[in-house]
């Protein structure tokens, strides 16, 4: 089969045209309509059950459409094979469930099996990769133990390191912080904020966090009920009005920056 050319670099790196997914009579996704370009960095929010996993599913060509088309860096992800998709992005999810004992750096060494030759295996170049990895994400204090042996945070941030020696593109994480504490959520999102700066990495990542995803991230996308409701600037989507009709809580129970670089509280009522 032949396969389309690549895109010109400044073509969108993410482009979903109309994408509808149904899962037993309900659309998950409703004609959802997207462009993401090199070197945005984009949180995707919404309520549970919005669809915004999904949507993660079939940008990395996990999840086929059921209406629509989805395209990775101009070319339609169901002409992409699993090496060419794993050469353009990186995914975290939310949880990785491990079968077998696997230490840590093994597992950050997965994120170079796309680069690897069959025969030969680990170059120097992926080794560097690896301990460039662990190094970045501050994970070195945890080599030599077993993944499975790690809370639920450490495994995170591990997992992160993965996408990082995997060294896409584009970098795609299903709720990063869920399971750090306030230090390392803050420390993941800065780390976010170095690789999209100062790599260059497109970032797309689905938060719960409003007050992190206003701070750290300068396009906000917003998901309900499988449409694509808001996308723009945080002042832009994150109005008191939209939070309240989108989450059905009260605006003041969570506060958002006012502007780049302020402080970020969330706090709740008494």
């Amino acid at each position: 089969m032949t396969r389309p050319e690549a895109a010109h670099p400044s073509a969108a790196l993410i482009q979903l045209d109309g994408v509808t997914v149904t899962y037993r009579d309900r659309d998950v996704l409703d004609a959802v309509e997207l462009v993401i370009r090199p070197g945005e960095r984009v949180a995707l929010v919404g309520p549970n059950g919005a669809g915004k996993s999904t949507m993660l599913r079939v940008i990395g060509g996990i999840l086929r459409p059921t209406r629509g088309a989805a395209q990775l860096d101009g070319m339609p992800v169901e002409a992409l094979d699993r090496l060419e998709i794993a050469r353009r992005v990186a995914v975290v999810p939310q949880q990785a469930t491990l079968p077998f004992a696997t230490r840590v750096e093994e597992l950050v060494a997965l994120g170079r099996l796309p680069y690897e030759h069959p025969l030969r295996g680990a170059r120097p170049a992926d080794r560097a990769a690896i301990a460039a990895a662990i190094e970045r994400v501050g994970v070195g204090h945890l080599l030599g133990r077993d993944v499975r042996e790690l809370s639920l945070g450490e495994r995170q941030l591990v997992l992160v390191a993965l996408a990082v020696a995997q060294a896409t593109p584009l970098l795609v994480l299903d709720e990063p912080t869920v399971h750090l504490d306030l230090r390392h959520q803050v420390g993941a999102m800065e780390l976010l904020v170095d690789l999209n700066e100062r790599d260059g990495t497109t970032i797309l990542a689905v938060l719960h966090d409003l007050a992190l995803a206003a701070h750290f991230f300068p396009r906000v996308i917003l998901l309900d009920h499988g449409r694509l409701v808001g996308d723009g600037s945080p002042a832009a989507v994150l109005t008191p009005e939209r939070i309240r009709e989108v989450f059905g809580v009260d605006p003041s129970l969570v506060r958002l920056p006012a502007a780049p670089g302020d402080q970020v509280i969330a706090t709740r009522r008494p």
